[in-house]
């Protein structure tokens, strides 16, 4: 594998987890939102990623970069609160909130920052071995 394939493929792994905390963002932002109808209610997203084996095939690579494939709602039940006193409540006195689950977000939230530095590292040093291949060349 070539050294610049290095780069290609942590890229691809840092635009996923670049996705990947967006979508946190999103679900963290709307986690204490209310509303008075399930169907208006804030679903928890998560994206999905694949590798790009189209790519690995058609090139005959070792390895492959990540790809996301989309971004998803979660099925998970919505919260149903009984608030007949709130602003937001229907008819029969319920509101809705969303089925984020704030500490599963952070979690996420961490990992996906440490893959994304880990990733920066990963080209970091693939930068740093080109340099010093160059300099071979020099001596």
């Amino acid at each position: 594998m070539s050294l610049f394939r290095v780069f290609d493929i942590s890229g691809s792994a840092m635009s996923a987890q670049s996705v990947r905390l967006n979508t946190t963002a999103s679900n963290l932002a709307n986690a204490d939102s209310v509303s008075s109808s399930i169907n208006e209610t804030y679903r928890a997203r998560k994206p999905v990623f694949a590798a790009n084996l189209d790519q690995a095939l058609s090139d005959r690579q070792e390895s492959v970069g990540v790809k996301v494939m989309g971004i998803v709602e979660t099925d998970k039940p919505l919260l149903k609160e009984f608030h007949p006193d709130h602003p937001m409540a229907d008819q029969d006195g319920f509101i809705y909130k969303p089925n984020v689950n704030v500490v599963e977000e952070m979690t996420d939230m961490l990992s996906a920052s440490r893959n994304y530095q880990t990733n920066v590292q990963v080209a970091d040093a693939a930068k740093q071995m080109l340099q010093q291949t160059l300099r071979l060349g020099k001596g």
